[in-house]
């Protein structure tokens, strides 16, 4: 179940990234994407994985707050 978890997380980043340019809402489901990431590191002990990727929501959601 949790590995479900991770591999749903990590493929919602990854096409939010792809699709970032057709909207400022990919923007936020990618902020969504890196959070759920970082919460399925932290669920598995990677806590650099956790760091890197909670850094890369908070960015996400600046940059959702700048395309607003």
């Amino acid at each position: 179940m949790l590995t479900a978890f991770g591999v749903v997380a990590a493929a919602t980043m990854v096409g939010a990234y792809a699709l970032e340019d057709r909207g400022p809402q990919w923007i936020a489901v990618f902020a969504f994407g890196c959070a759920a990431t970082a919460l399925y590191g932290a669920l598995t002990g990677a806590w650099i994985f956790v760091v890197l990727e909670s850094v890369w929501a908070v960015v996400a959601v600046r940059r959702f707050g700048k395309a607003r």
